[in-house]
């Protein structure tokens, strides 16, 4: 394994320092979400403090079955990336990262696809993996007709990471389809709802998610199981056969309690055979790619990357 970015590891923890001395006046994310501070997050779409830009770039539609999507093409399209918002399944949206998806699109030659899944608590398990299942299956079906091409490639932030991965075990499992997605970008997701160690471990420490809030996320989620229950391979990942899923790149901050479900999938992800590129930020906290930082732009250098490479 190898930690990225230690050059600028002061400027990341100073960020951090100051981030968790700020939430120190917000209020607490749990399993009993206040329903204004839910509509808050919702309204600001990632938790931020003022909602994000909308460009008129991004086009909106309903799919069958009622699932929404938003589209941003560049002018020549080399591949079709399906993303995956974050927002502990509870928040988020396909119209949060306008800015950033944009950008994507433009400088990797993409369509970029996001997903506005249903989300939880009105929503819980299975409606969003239901609703990326039904997306990925509309762009194996229709990607070539929409975007002149077949190239595909999926991936998501935190929550979007992990429905990622059961997008691509349900294709498998359930359709025998393997090989339609070229590649995996799977960025500080968690892959074990029934909290791997590091998740346990983290405490209370206020860096945008801590054990308190992801336990409070699997409860929203998955109401009325236990740790036992969310073992199962249809909810965490972590446990999956992973055979015939396609070369990922999975990226996490050493400040994340996420960071084991990375290191551990990514061993998992190549025992069973495909390429992995790991990535481990020094400093970086969970969401990094959220702020204003060095890592974060180096991050979308290397994402942009990764995706043109496997349009490739």
């Amino acid at each position: 394994m190898k930690i990225t970015d230690q050059d600028c590891l002061a400027e990341t923890l100073a960020f951090n320092e100051q981030f968790e001395a700020a939430a120190a006046n917000r209020p607490a994310r749990g399993h009993d979400l206040d329903a204004s501070l839910l509509a808050g997050l919702r309204r600001n779409r990632l938790g931020g403090d003022t909602p994000p830009v909308r460009l008129s770039h991004g086009r909106d539609r309903v799919i069958a079955g009622g699932v929404r999507l938003r589209t941003f093409a560049a002018d020549r399209v080399d591949g079709v990336y399906l993303h995956v918002h974050g927002g502990g399944w509870a928040f988020g949206s396909a119209d949060g990262q306008d800015e950033r998806l944009w950008r994507l699109a433009v400088e990797a030659r993409l369509a970029v696809v996001s997903v506005d899944y249903r989300l939880a608590p009105e929503h819980p398990f299975p409606a969003a993996p239901d609703d990326c299942e039904a997306a990925a299956r509309w762009l194996i079906d229709h990607a070539e007709a929409e975007f002149g091409t077949r190239r595909l490639m999926i991936g998501g932030e935190s929550a979007g990471a992990h429905l990622s991965v059961l997008t691509l075990l349900r294709l498998r499992d359930r359709h025998g389809i393997t090989g339609a997605f070229r590649a995996a970008n799977l960025l500080f997701g968690p892959y074990d709802l029934s909290m791997t160690p590091s998740q346990r471990s983290f405490g209370s420490r206020r860096l945008l998610s801590n054990t308190d809030s992801l336990r409070g996320s699997y409860e929203l989620f998955t109401p009325g199981t236990g740790p036992e229950q969310r073992r199962d391979p249809g909810l965490s990942p972590l446990f999956a056969d992973l055979t015939g899923l396609p070369p990922a790149r999975i990226v996490v901050g050493t400040e994340d309690p996420l960071l084991d479900d990375s290191l551990f999938l990514a061993s998992r992800w190549q025992a069973a055979g495909a390429p992995v590129r790991l990535g481990v930020v020094a400093g970086a906290m969970h969401g990094f790619t959220l702020f204003p930082l060095t890592v974060t732009e180096r991050e979308q250098e290397r994402q942009q990357e990764f995706l043109a490479a496997a349009c490739r």
